[in-house]
């Protein structure tokens, strides 16, 4: 059995229709949506193609009509962002992310499998990275063969007493300085990290027709281009 593991999407579908990978059942660890252009494509793909999936924060904050305020990195993009997916969104579209479940349980080719988009201490908001022993504290006493995860856009696996512990980074708002789309291949015991190339100045043109603030647009397509914000001593160019 070939599993995709997708997560992170954040409406980038350039980014997404850029995963041309054989696959029997996809996984979509959550945040379909918030920051980039196409939020209803991406939801509607997730409904289509995802066998299981869940709730990601973005996801979460979105379906409740939640506002955010922030002036500085993602949160400001969140809190600018956010006011065009309410408007893109369908009523379907809306349901799904409703509905989506904070974690998922089910057994695949004889492997239990644990989803979270976060952690199974805090699903929605828990920031891990890296780190076998802080990871061992959190999938202790979880009973799964391989507890996927997303949240953090790092792509990472991990063996933790037994479990493997998987993130397959982010398709659509990379962080780790690698612009590429990533995602994950499980196919029988092998676990694939993964990246692909995909058309970024074509989201960026998508974005760039938005009616987002220009500041919001620079503090985008230098995420998209370089897969990472600006340094905050960096300064953005000055519109003319």
């Amino acid at each position: 059995m070939r599993i995709l593991v997708v997560s992170d999407i954040h409406a980038n579908w350039s980014a997404l229709a850029a995963i041309n990978e054989p696959h029997d059942v996809c996984l979509c660890l959550g945040d379909l949506v918030d920051y980039g252009p196409d939020p209803a494509r991406c939801v509607r793909w997730a409904m289509e193609h995802a066998r299981y999936a869940i709730r990601g924060n973005h996801d979460h904050g979105v379906a409740q009509g939640i506002a955010v305020s922030g002036e500085t990195g993602y949160r400001y993009l969140t809190r600018v962002s956010r006011p065009h997916v309410w408007d893109a969104l369908g009523s379907d579209e809306r349901r799904y992310l409703l509905q989506l479940p904070l974690t998922q349980r089910f057994t695949l080719g004889g492997r239990r499998f644990y989803l979270v988009h976060a952690t199974p201490r805090d699903p929605l908001d828990e920031y891990l990275m890296k780190d076998r022993l802080l990871w061992a504290k959190r999938v202790h006493n979880v009973e799964a063969d391989i507890v996927c995860v997303g949240h953090s856009h790092m792509q990472f696996n991990l063996s933790v007493d037994g479990t493997v512990v998987l993130n397959p980074g982010s398709v659509g708002q990379p962080r780790d300085g690698d612009p590429r789309a990533a995602y994950a291949v499980i196919d029988d015991n092998k676990v694939e990290l993964k990246r692909v190339d995909y058309p970024i100045e074509e989201t960026i043109s998508r974005i760039e027709a938005t009616s987002l603030p220009e500041r919001a647009k620079q503090l985008m397509s230098h995420s998209l281009r370089t897969g990472r914000l600006p340094d905050a001593s960096m300064p953005l160019e000055t519109p003319e």
